[in-house]
């Protein structure tokens, strides 16, 4: 017989939706970081396609 589980308090509630939107903040800072370094030319570990214009 199926039984019911328990109810999970609003503090491991709160804590798993803080901790959710923590890697969030961290994951949008890193590709704020990326992109400037991008745009600066210091972009290390970073490979993006550059276009290259064919002359002809």
């Amino acid at each position: 017989m199926a039984v019911p589980k328990k109810k999970t308090s609003k503090s491991k509630r709160d804590k798993r939706k803080a901790t959710w939107k923590h890697k969030a903040a961290i994951a949008a800072q890193k590709a704020l970081s990326t992109g400037k370094s991008i745009l600066t030319g210091r972009a290390k570990g970073f490979v993006y396609p550059t276009e290259e214009t064919e002359e002809e």
